[in-house]
C-alpha cells in the first residue's frame, strides 16, 4: 500500500469504530491523516492533495525511511496498532501521541490536563482584542491554564508582557511546566496553584480564562473521547456557571482600571446570559461563530454586578 492508501484504510476503520472527535480533528480523515504520519514521523502539514510522483519527493525530503508508494509490513502494524488503541480505548488522538497543535504552535499533552483546544488561542493570534489593550498593558493572567497552551501564546504574541498561568490542579502545572520550559518561556511566564483566585495577587491589564463552563445535561451526555479528560477542567455545575460566578465576583480586585476578562463559555451562551442580565459583554468573533467567547471590561463588570447585587 502507498501512503494514500494506508490513511484511507485508517479512515475506514475509524469511521466504522462511530468515534467521536473535538481533540483537535473533526472528522475520520483528518484524524487517520493526524495519527498515520505521526506514527510514520511525517509532517502533520504534510500536502496529501499532490499527486504521488510530488507526494513522493516531499516524503523523501523529510525521511528517507517511507516510500510514498510502498508503506513497509512493519510501518502497517505499526500504523494499525495505534489505529486499535484509538479505537479501543476512545482516547483522544492527543493523548495517544502526546502532542497537540494549537495555532500552528506544537504543545506536549497527557491526561494530567484537558487537550488545548480553546477558541481564544485564535483571538491571541488574530489580535481580536488588541483594540482593548494599551502600550502599559504588560501583565496577563491566564487562569484555567491547563497545559499553559495560552499562556505561551499570549507571551509568543506580546513580546513585552508578563504572564501569570494559574490552575488548581498540579497535575496540569506539571503538564504546562514541560510546555514554557520546552517554548524556553519561563522567565516570562510564571506558573501558580490557585482555587480560582485564591492564590493569585496583584492585578493585571488582560485576564484570559477557559474555565470548566459545561453545564450538568450536557456533562451527561459527553462521548467517551471527552470523559477521559480530567471533569475538573469541565463541569461547571447545573448550568455551567459555578466557577464563573465566583470569578467575577473576585475579578475586579485584580484587574487594573483599563483591564479586560477574555472569557470562553463554549455552547453556554443562554446559561451565561440568565445568570447575567445586566453585564455588558462584547461577543467576539471566532471560527466557532461569535456566542463562544465574550469580553468585559472592568467598568463593565463592576457595574454589571452592582446592578445585579441585591
Amino acid at each position: 500500500m502507498n501512503l494514500l492508501q494506508v490513511i484511507q484504510r485508517g479512515e475506514d476503520q475509524l469511521s466504522c469504530a462511530k468515534l467521536s472527535y473535538g481533540h483537535g480533528t473533526l472528522n475520520a480523515h483528518d484524524e487517520a491523516c493526524w495519527l498515520i504520519l505521526w506514527q510514520l514521523k511525517l509532517p502533520l502539514d504534510l500536502d496529501l492533495t499532490e499527486n504521488l510522483s510530488v507526494l513522493h519527493d516531499q516524503v523523501s525530503a523529510f525521511s528517507s525511511q517511507v516510500d510514498v508508494h510502498q508503506i513497509s509490513a512493519t510501518q502497517m502494524t505499526a500504523c494499525d496498532a495505534l489505529l486499535k488503541r484509538r479505537i479501543e480505548s476512545r482516547k483522544p488522538a492527543a493523548y495517544l501521541t502526546q502532542e497537540a497543535w494549537l495555532q500552528g504552535i506544537p504543545f506536549y499533552v497527557d491526561e494530567r490536563s484537558i487537550v488545548p483546544r480553546s477558541l481564544i488561542a485564535e483571538l491571541i493570534v488574530e489580535g481580536s482584542f488588541d483594540g482593548w489593550l494599551h502600550e502599559s498593558s504588560h501583565q496577563f493572567l491566564d487562569l484555567c491554564t491547563g497545559n499553559g497552551s495560552l499562556a505561551v501564546l499570549c507571551a509568543m504574541a506580546y513580546p513585552d508582557i508578563s504572564v501569570l498561568a494559574s490552575d488548581i490542579s498540579p497535575d496540569a502545572l506539571a503538564v504546562a511546566k514541560i510546555n514554557v520550559d520546552q517554548h524556553a518561556l519561563n522567565k516570562r511566564i510564571q506558573l501558580i496553584q490557585s482555587d480560582g483566585l485564591q492564590s493569585v495577587h496583584g492585578r493585571f491589564d488582560c485576564i484570559v480564562c477557559n474555565p470548566p463552563y459545561v453545564c450538568e445535561a450536557s456533562m451527561l451526555a459527553l462521548p467517551e473521547e471527552f470523559k477521559a479528560e480530567p471533569l475538573l477542567a469541565l463541569a461547571g455545575g447545573i448550568d455551567g456557571m459555578d466557577f464563573v460566578r465566583q470569578l467575577l465576583i473576585d475579578l475586579p480586585a485584580h484587574m487594573k482600571d483599563q483591564s479586560i476578562l477574555i472569557l470562553e463559555i463554549g455552547n453556554e451562551r443562554d446559561h451565561f446570559e440568565a445568570a447575567f442580565p445586566k453585564l455588558e459583554t462584547v461577543w467576539l468573533e471566532t471560527s466557532a461563530g461569535e456566542d463562544q467567547v465574550l469580553l468585559i471590561t472592568r467598568e463593565a463588570l463592576v457595574s454589571g454586578l452592582e446592578v445585579t447585587s441585591p
